[in-house]
């Protein structure tokens, strides 16, 4: 029960999601216009057809002897001429509108892009990727879709219905009662499918979200998919979101079909109705054959559009509820601005300090408490800490992906919030554990920070970084094409292209969060000496779990569940026999 209560469930802003379409489509107010003009013109000149069609007929019933055959060609002319021209418009129309939505969706796909720039980090931890990207992609093609195709389907069948209906009215208003009783029952069941269906589609736009983002996952995690033999298991979860999504397709598409066909019965029975009280007036002599004839085919006119429009809801509220999702993600919160008087950080020269620090990813959570640090401009800081103690936590509140709840940090002794955002970004290099490579050259990727690197300092970072020799290994060298996830390079190898990278980016403070994790120690202690020669002057921020590596460090900060406990030299910590005592003799023990 609960779930057919959510399956129900009215979609948040059916209205608002219809204005910001409309937006969209205002910034092409002209052509829509000149669409609309044709339409009318196009209907006008098909409405035109069933009446030469009424001549025609009461032309050939004259009777033995008396039909005026040039008149009837005539008519028959003109019949089909209207209907050609009309057709010739109509395939305009469609022209005009495909483009037209083409540039709408291009449009609404580049807001998305660059609004998701402008989104916080902690937008992304907290959505899947592939529901991110079918909200780009599927979602915005559904809209654009209908419409190319919806859109101008409701514009025709508009006039077509109007019209059509003023025709029968001037052919026969006791004949055009028959309406009276077939349309309220078709747009009162119309009325009460939309109320069903539009939630179903929006559930249905969820699922594919859900069910991208984990296939997503999957294929990212193969490797480790196939090493852990979980194979079974990962296609059971696979059938499980691949099942609900089906299902909630199949229950959308089952009331969803329902509407033309019953729509197209009760347009069926008007015309029963039609024959039957017309063959009463044209007994009596009140309607003549040629008019009984018009007002059929004006009849199906009628109908048909009706009919055509109740198959193109579904689509119409699939639509919609796609757009509702694209429009959800546009209006999300997106970063904090700067503030008001917020200054350029220029010429760093690399300070830095947190004063009392307090933060939690969740309100009422906090996870750094009362957090004190102090590094001194050219020195090499470490981090270290068992798992969750807050050392990556601690990086994100520099970089300002996240802000802190109380206290503040401080980069040449101004706060951070007094700077702009990007200029703040701009002074820090920064290395993940988790490698981030995009399809190009390995040239580029190296030189992705810095504007207009030379092929010699790609270079000299790239020998610095002990990388250069491999390169040269490749058939292409320096110009060999990786793919977008480095598949066709180890992940020790990528790793070591990103550190190259950030030894190019001209930058005050870098950033190495478990850097080196994917590289053999020996060599991860030549990068180390490699890059303090490189990066002199520079602070350094180093999270590392072996700790074998940071005992060169100027001072060593050991975090414990989000407080720094302890903080020295590697000499000092170990004399002292506490915490990173115990830490570093586990380690090798």
């Amino acid at each position: 029960m609960a779930q057919n209560d959510t399956l129900r469930k009215k979609p948040k802003d059916t209205k608002g999601t219809l204005l910001k379409l409309f937006s969209y489509m205002g910034k092409y107010k002209f052509a829509f216009f000149g669409i609309i003009v044709l339409s009318l013109v196009s209907n006008v000149l098909g409405l035109l057809g069933p009446n030469f069609a009424g001549s025609a007929i009461n032309e050939a019933a004259a009777g033995v002897g008396k039909v005026n055959f040039d008149r009837v060609f005539y008519y028959a002319a003109l019949m089909l001429g209207v209907y050609i021209l009309s057709s010739v418009m109509a395939i305009v129309i469609s022209i005009m509108m495909t483009r037209v939505s083409r540039r709408i969706s291009e449009n609404m796909r580049q807001d998305v892009f660059e609004k998701l720039l402008r989104m916080p980090v902690g937008y992304f931890d907290q959505n899947q990727a592939g529901d991110i990207i079918s909200r780009v992609s599927y979602d915005i093609d559904v809209i654009g879709t209908c419409i190319a195709t919806d859109v101008t389907q409701i514009l025709t069948s508009i006039v077509t219905v109007a019209g059509s209906l003023i025709m029968m009215i001037v052919i026969s208003p006791l004949l055009s009662l028959t309406a009276l009783v077939t349309i309220p029952i078709a747009i009162g069941y119309t009325v009460r499918m939309k109320k069903v269906t539009q939630p179903l589609y929006s559930k249905r736009s969820k699922s594919y979200g859900k069910l991208n983002g984990f296939v997503e996952e999957m294929f990212s995690g193969q490797k480790t998919i196939q090493a852990y033999a979980y194979e079974e298991k990962v296609e059971e979860r696979f059938d499980k979101i691949n099942y609900d999504a089906a299902d909630i397709y199949r229950e959308a598409e089952h009331y969803g079909c329902t509407i033309g066909p019953t729509v197209n019965v009760v347009n069926n029975l008007g015309l029963a109705l039609v024959a039957i009280f017309g063959a009463f007036l044209y007994m009596y002599r009140l309607i003549a054959l040629g008019q009984i004839s018009s007002f059929v085919l004006y009849s199906r006119k009628f109908s048909g559009p009706i009919n055509e429009i109740a198959n193109i809801m579904n689509e119409l509220y699939s639509a919609l509820s796609a757009a509702e999702r694209v429009f959800e993600l546009l209006g999300s919160e997106e970063e904090a601005a700067d503030i008001e008087n917020a200054v350029e950080l220029e010429n760093a020269h690399g300070d830095v300090e947190m004063q009392h620090v307090n933060f939690g990813y969740l309100p009422g959570k906090t996870i750094i408490h009362d957090l004190n640090l102090k590094a001194d401009a050219g020195k090499l800081i470490a981090i270290v800490g068992p798992t969750g103690a807050g050392k990556t936590t601690i990086i994100n509140l520099l970089m300002r992906f996240y802000d802190v709840d109380s206290g503040c940090i401080l980069v040449d002794e101004k706060e951070i919030k007094e700077y702009r955002r990007k200029s703040l970004r701009g002074a820090y290099a920064m290395v993940l554990q988790d490698t981030w490579v995009f399809n190009g050259t390995i040239f580029d990727n190296i030189a992705y920070g810095k504007e207009n690197a030379t092929r010699e300092e790609v270079i000299a970072v790239a020998k610095a970084a002990h990388i250069h020799s491999f390169i040269m290994r490749l058939p292409q060298g320096y110009d060999t094409i990786i793919s977008e996830d480095g598949g066709n390079i180890s992940k020790g190898q990528k790793q070591l292209l990103t550190i190259a990278r950030a030894m190019l980016y001209e930058s005050r403070i870098l950033i190495l969060d478990e850097a080196t994790s994917n590289v053999d120690t020996n060599t991860e202690r030549r990068i180390q000496k490699a890059m303090r020669e490189l990066m002199k002057d520079k602070t350094c921020f180093v999270i590392a779990h072996r700790l074998s590596t940071i005992k060169g460090a100027d001072r060593i900060l050991v975090a414990n569940h989000g407080d720094v406990i302890e903080q020295g030299t590697h000499e000092s910590l170990m004399e002292s026999k506490g915490f990173y005592y115990s830490l570093y003799r586990a380690q090798f023990e």
